[in-house]
């Protein structure tokens, strides 16, 4: 069940204990399941909840969350950028990225975390020799790149291609010490590119339940697909239109639900100091996508 900000605020559970997701939109999130599982597994005394924050009500919420009650957060879209401001210190590895999408609360002091890159990465640990040394393709720059753009360059990918609707839209991150080669490029060009490509990544929200017929690839340039790594961070619904015609043409298709797990699974550690279920958890998620 998701809320808006004002009907949680309203409410007698926001004077508990509680961990939140936030974003905009946020109805289509399964970390509330995952995240409210763990919670209950190990007997902790706290719920999570969804929460769309609309971006007028930010202010008021970085009020909120300086209560007793509040625990702690995951960012979503669009949020992911914006909040590395607002936190009292960051993760070296969410300032590298410059993105977070976990604020943990110790002693008061709210710390920013990314642990999208260790979700990103879990997936693809069986293919670390055929990506070493070769090129990725990453369809968008959002908060969801920076993570993947750190995640390939410490598997070993030697070039990465973003294609964006504007080359100007670029990704900082801190390169220092690493041989690595960013170009941006339309999405007119990304085909003249991919005889030297190992892995194709969706990092855009094309294909979501509320785009759900949509793809970063149009229909006649699928079969170029064949034989690469083709990886969807959506994971609602988890085979997507790219997933699905990728599939069709003869890629390796990853759907973003690995990803959703584990770095749930980094965020409800940095919390709680405790691990998710693993089994209860797939199992849950599976029982909602048979629904």
């Amino acid at each position: 069940m998701a809320f808006t900000f004002r009907e949680f605020k309203s409410k007698q559970i926001s004077s508990l204990p509680h961990y939140l997701l936030i974003g905009h939109p946020i109805s289509h999130s399964l970390s509330p399941l995952m995240h409210q599982a763990a919670l209950d597994f190990h007997h902790l005394n706290a719920n999570y909840y969804a929460v769309d924050l609309l971006n007028e009500e930010i202010t008021d919420f970085i009020s909120w969350i300086n209560r007793d009650s509040f625990l702690g957060c995951n960012i979503t879209l669009p949020y992911k950028r914006l909040f590395i401001d607002v936190v009292d210190q960051l993760d070296p590895l969410a300032e590298s990225v410059g993105a977070i999408n976990t604020i943990s609360k110790k002693q008061s002091k709210l710390i920013g975390f990314n642990t999208d890159v260790f979700g990103f990465l879990y997936p693809l640990r069986q293919y670390r020799e055929k990506l070493e040394g070769s090129t990725a393709i990453v369809y968008g720059t959002g908060g969801a790149s920076k993570a993947v753009k750190s995640g390939l360059i410490s598997l070993g990918i030697r070039k990465i291609l973003f294609v964006t609707r504007s080359v100007d839209n670029k990704i900082d991150i801190d390169l220092s010490g690493e041989s690595i080669d960013i170009q941006y490029i339309d999405y007119s060009q990304w085909p003249a590119f991919i005889d030297d490509v190992s892995i194709v990544i969706n990092a855009t929200p094309l294909g979501m339940l509320t785009n759900r017929q949509l793809s970063p690839v149009k229909i006649d340039e699928y079969d170029l697909l064949k034989d690469k790594i083709c990886y969807d961070l959506v994971y609602n619904p988890l085979d997507t239109t790219f997933l699905k015609n990728a599939r069709k043409a003869g890629g390796l298709t990853i759907n973003g639900l690995h990803m959703l797990i584990h770095q749930g699974d980094q965020s409800f550690n940095l919390w709680t100091g405790k691990s998710f279920p693993l089994e209860i958890i797939y199992k849950k998620l599976e029982s909602y996508f048979m629904s």
